[in-house]
């Protein structure tokens, strides 16, 4: 395999060793822009007044949105070598900021959840896989740290985008918000878009072009992706992940309000806390999956679930730390598993390829989102207390801890 390392390639300006790292903000920015889906949440209160519909149907869009997003990826996948990533980002962006656009004029629940949830849910998948398809291409050295460093936008967005909606709402109601942050968001993604360029074909730094390094980063990949007990492995594993992980975050505040009888104040706050620890994650666990087996990554994450889940198991009223300490967890496994899917997608199988198998991936975050959203708030209806639902939880960790020691390893 020929390695191209052209001193002379330049980024914006700079030799490409140093001008690469300037695109992680880059995307980082366009992440920032599609986490914003998270921040449904500051809509739903003034809707549900508006347009006199209950918490349910509220929730709609934000679930759809979900949903496309993640039946979005795999398709977007194949559709990056072919279109380009420029374009890519571009019609993506145009996408979103319609979606934001056409909500500001819809008058029903059903309109709201088509134009967000479908058209805007639809803009997130086709853009999301770009950036990290473009920071792996120019960091074939860190590519764990530099996926993991990009992807924290998408996390940490509802720190920033929940506020700003807010207090947009409160000046000048739901409507032109959204019109607003359309309008924003299209901007900042098409600005960016012309920046996400990939590197020349087997492009690597001057510093790590070497016979060492060349065979760490070509090793042999025999098996296609849909035919290597790894990809399974790793299906079932981020499956695993994101089910737990969403699952948590969908109850955080009620669980803290009903079980451990905290402030519904505290319990709204304490998100923020959570919210750091879900971004943090993502670098740290990218960059561990870059230097350990990742089997031994993905069982420390399913430890810390179980750990928090025990914790939780045994909660009673008051126990404040308790709770903070287990959702923190719960939090940052979540975050972690986002970074550590691409990064062990990268490890194990061929990088060219990158875009098309880690949409097909990403599927396994479709479920677990799908499931975890569900199936939480079946467990409360049923036994009538959201304790019950984390012995599921600390079964299912169990078995990630199984089947990613005997799955999750090259093949």
């Amino acid at each position: 395999m020929n390695i191209t390392c052209d001193s002379e390639l330049r980024v914006f300006g700079l030799p490409a060793d140093r001008g690469r790292w300037l695109l992680i903000p880059l995307g980082m920015s366009v992440l920032f822009c599609l986490g914003s889906v998270y921040s449904w949440s500051v809509f739903r209160k003034p809707l549900e007044a508006e347009l006199n519909i209950g918490a349910t149907e509220s929730l709609l869009p934000y679930t759809l949105a979900l949903v496309f997003y993640a039946g979005t990826m795999p398709i977007a996948g194949f559709f990056i070598p072919r279109v380009g990533t420029r374009m890519m980002t571009a019609i993506g962006g145009i996408v979103v900021g319609a979606g934001y656009i056409l909500s500001s004029f819809a008058n029903q629940i059903e309109m709201i959840t088509l134009t967000y949830g479908v058209i805007a849910g639809t803009g997130v998948g086709i853009t999301y896989g770009v950036p990290m398809v473009v920071v792996a291409r120019w960091f074939p050295d860190k590519k764990g740290l530099a996926v993991g460093l990009t992807i924290i936008g998408f996390g940490l967005s509802p720190l920033i985008t929940a506020p700003l909606a807010s207090s947009l709402i409160g000046a000048y109601t739901v409507r032109p918000t959204l019109r607003f942050l359309g309008m924003a968001f299209t901007l900042i993604i098409l600005g960016i878009a012309i920046t996400l360029k990939l590197p020349p074909k087997n492009w690597h730094p001057r510093q790590v072009v070497s016979t060492q390094f060349t065979s760490l980063a070509t090793p042999t990949r025999p098996t296609p992706l849909l035919k290597s007990r790894s990809f399974y492995g790793l299906w079932i594993c981020y499956a695993i992940g994101t089910l737990v992980g969403l699952s948590a975050i969908g109850i955080s505040s009620p669980v803290g309000e009903e079980i451990i009888n905290i402030d519904p104040g505290l319990a709204a706050n304490s998100i923020a806390l959570f919210a750091l620890f879900n971004g943090m994650s993502r670098p740290l666990l990218g960059w561990l999956s870059d230097r350990f087996p990742p089997h031994y990554v993905a069982i420390g994450s399913y430890t810390l679930i179980l750990i928090a889940c025990i914790l939780m198991i045994n909660a009673q009223t008051g126990q404040v730390t308790t709770y903070l300490v287990a959702f923190c967890l719960f939090w940052f496994c979540l975050g972690g598993w986002l970074a550590i899917a691409p990064t062990i997608t990268l490890r194990f199988f061929n990088p060219d390829h990158y875009a098309q198998n880690y949409g097909i991936v990403f599927t396994a975050y479709g479920v677990g989102a799908l499931l975890g959203t569900l199936t939480t708030g079946q467990i409360r209806d049923w036994f009538g207390s959201y304790t019950y639902a984390f012995y599921p939880m600390a079964g299912l960790a169990i078995i990630g801890i199984v089947i990613a020691r005997i799955m999750l390893k090259r093949n």
